[in-house]
């Protein structure tokens, strides 16, 4: 196999392509001359080399500027073939020049904090919500970051000498609430503006094409898609790339191949599973919004298949009665989830903070999978006769 033909960036594609055509081809445009049809997977972490002098080159050119080092692999922590096809294709798909990927979502935000407070920038300006911990990690100042929370509006005021990034979350989890991501980017001046893309993924939205400098994925949600493997990525310019690159070779921060490898597959899968799941989200939004034992229903604009509703009863009995949808952390898998975000996923938050945000204590996150959307409401239908039975009991109280 031919592995200096797999790096991120080697120049194959020379036409622009439909996004559905990326999400197929993008990372696997080399298999063909070299007789294969499935992308291998290199399970290496070593690599052999005759040439010590050229390889201790290679890896001082990776530490000046942390470009991927040209030729065959070094080691593992350095890179690895099968994740650069991953990083290729994701960077096709968001429309920028790289892609680097880490062991899950929160490697991947982690990397970018050092990144700037490596460059003495150590203040981040933040929209809440995010996700929840994001959230924490920002406000615990774990990585000695220090954050200013502001709406929209406020972010160019917020901006600081050492501010080093811009942070949100559009649609944002776990209330969907949605920015105008072109609008944000101008108020960060010369500031990256980092963008979650989690909820939306490229099929909806491309957040570079308005102007965002990073956009970050937990891969481990739509990009994979099937609850089977933990990943982030972060796709941005090349220059920005080297130095996460960095940080990742530094901080031991890597992806697996197999998980790479997953990825890779999960894209080619990607536009018909974000389409198929969005429509069947939107009937259920639409159903939920008719309901009278829902008291708010939050579906994006933009579309997506993630629905967020706020019920009269109790939501803990909600998500105790259902039995099709399953009752569990994450989301965009092939399969429907459902959640109480303010006992799980933003539990960490503040409490004040957390309803500030929108996150109510009536909230349910519902992540929607590809089963019919019939047998879906049927099993929502029959999880919120907890929530009216509740509610009726309310009401029958308050009148005693």
């Amino acid at each position: 196999m031919d592995t200096s033909s797999t790096g991120a960036y080697d120049g194959v594609r020379t036409a622009p392509r439909a996004l559905a055509t990326e999400a197929v081809h993008a990372g696997r445009d080399d298999l063909a001359r070299q007789g294969l049809h499935a992308p291998p997977i290199d399970l290496s972490t070593t690599y052999p080399s005759y040439d010590s002098r050229a390889e201790a080159a290679r890896i001082d050119a990776f530490a000046t500027d942390g470009a991927d080092p040209a030729g065959p692999p070094v080691y593992g922590r350095l890179g690895n073939p099968t994740v650069a096809r991953f990083e290729t294709a994701l960077a096709r798909l968001e429309g920028t020049e790289s892609a680097v990927a880490f062991a899950s979502g929160m490697a991947a935000l982690s990397a970018v904090l050092l990144a700037r407070s490596a460059m003495g920038l150590r203040h981040v300006v933040a929209v809440r919500p995010l996700y929840g911990c994001s959230d924490h990690l920002l406000t615990a100042g774990l990585l000695g970051t220090e954050v200013t929370w502001t709406d929209p509006a406020g972010i160019t005021e917020a901006l600081r000498p050492d501010t080093g990034l811009v942070m949100v979350e559009s649609p944002a989890n776990p209330t969907l609430a949605e920015l105008d991501l072109r609008a944000v980017a101008h108020a960060c001046g010369s500031v990256p503006l980092l963008a979650d893309n989690t909820f939306a993924t490229p099929v909806l939205q491309r957040p570079a094409e308005q102007g965002a400098r990073l956009v970050l994925h937990s891969a481990t949600k739509y990009l994979g898609g099937h609850g089977d493997v933990l990943a982030g990525v972060v796709a941005c310019d090349e220059e920005f790339a080297g130095r996460l690159r960095q940080i990742r070779f530094a901080t031991g921060g890597v992806l697996h191949p197999l998980a790479g490898y997953l990825l890779l597959r999960g894209l080619s899968t990607l536009p018909v599973r974000v389409r198929a799941a969005s429509a069947g989200a939107a009937e259920l939004a639409r159903r939920l919004a008719a309901d009278p034992r829902v008291a708010r229903v939050r579906y994006p604009r933009l579309g997506g298949a993630m629905v967020a509703f706020e019920v009269h009863g109790d939501p803990h009995e909600v998500i105790s009665r259902v039995r099709l949808v399953t009752p569990a952390v994450s989301l965009g898998s092939v399969d429907t989830l459902i959640q109480h975000p303010a006992s799980i996923s933003h539990r960490i938050v503040d409490a004040e903070d957390r309803r500030g945000a929108g996150v109510s204590d009536r909230l349910l996150r519902l992540s929607v999978g590809l089963e019919d959307v019939d047998d879906l409401w049927a099993d929502l239908d029959q999880a919120l006769g907890a929530a009216r039975t509740h509610r009726a009991t309310e009401l029958h109280e308050a009148m005693r």
